[in-house]
């Protein structure tokens, strides 16, 4: 088969634009992470702080030895995830906010009102819808966030609060089980 000029040049154009594209991916994630990624990493080091400073508030108002517990996981876990994320952020040159976000201060005041059963009922239940958001959140920067960084602590964090999610729910469980029996009686 006889290759003419005009094949010829289109298939150097063609490598030519896919090599173009290539560099400007490969430019766009050496520039380091998207407004998205970079949205994401703020809001998760804002809730994983918070997760810290509600659990240490359930490791001392929490009535059941669950929920103390449980909230020791979070100090636990979620002081790993935040150290993770800013050893992240400073390679990526990304300022992480130091403080836990006007919501999480609105939880954390709530929460900080309540003594008792009263209290695990209410701390249990915000897990249970922040753990229930968190795993959106990571899901989606994990399936399409740009930077693969980013992406992959994501990722790497999942586990974790699937973990914490299934643990709220056990509480929750025991917790309803318990005022039925209760009733019973």
């Amino acid at each position: 088969m006889k290759t003419t000029i005009t094949q010829y040049a289109r298939l150097t154009l063609g490598i030519g634009a896919l090599g173009a594209l290539m560099t400007v991916g490969t430019l766009a994630s050496a520039q380091g992470p998207s407004r998205s990624d970079i949205r994401f990493m703020k809001e998760a080091a804002q809730g994983g702080l918070a997760e810290v400073r509600l659990g240490e508030l359930a490791t001392r108002r929490g009535a059941s030895e669950r929920v103390r517990n449980f909230g020791q996981h979070m100090i636990d876990d979620h002081s790993k995830a935040n150290d993770n994320l800013r050893s992240l952020a400073i390679r990526k040159h990304v300022a992480l906010p130091s403080g836990i976000g006007a919501k999480n201060r609105a939880v954390l005041a709530r929460l900080e009102r309540l003594h008792g059963a009263a209290f695990d009922a209410a701390y249990i239940r915000d897990m249970r819808q922040d753990h229930q958001e968190d795993i959106s959140a990571f899901r989606k920067e994990a399936n399409s966030g740009r930077d693969e960084a980013v992406r992959r602590f994501a990722a790497d964090t999942l586990p974790t609060l699937r973990g914490h999610y299934n643990m709220v729910i056990d509480i929750a469980s025991h917790m309803r089980e318990r005022r039925m029996r209760m009733g019973r009686m």
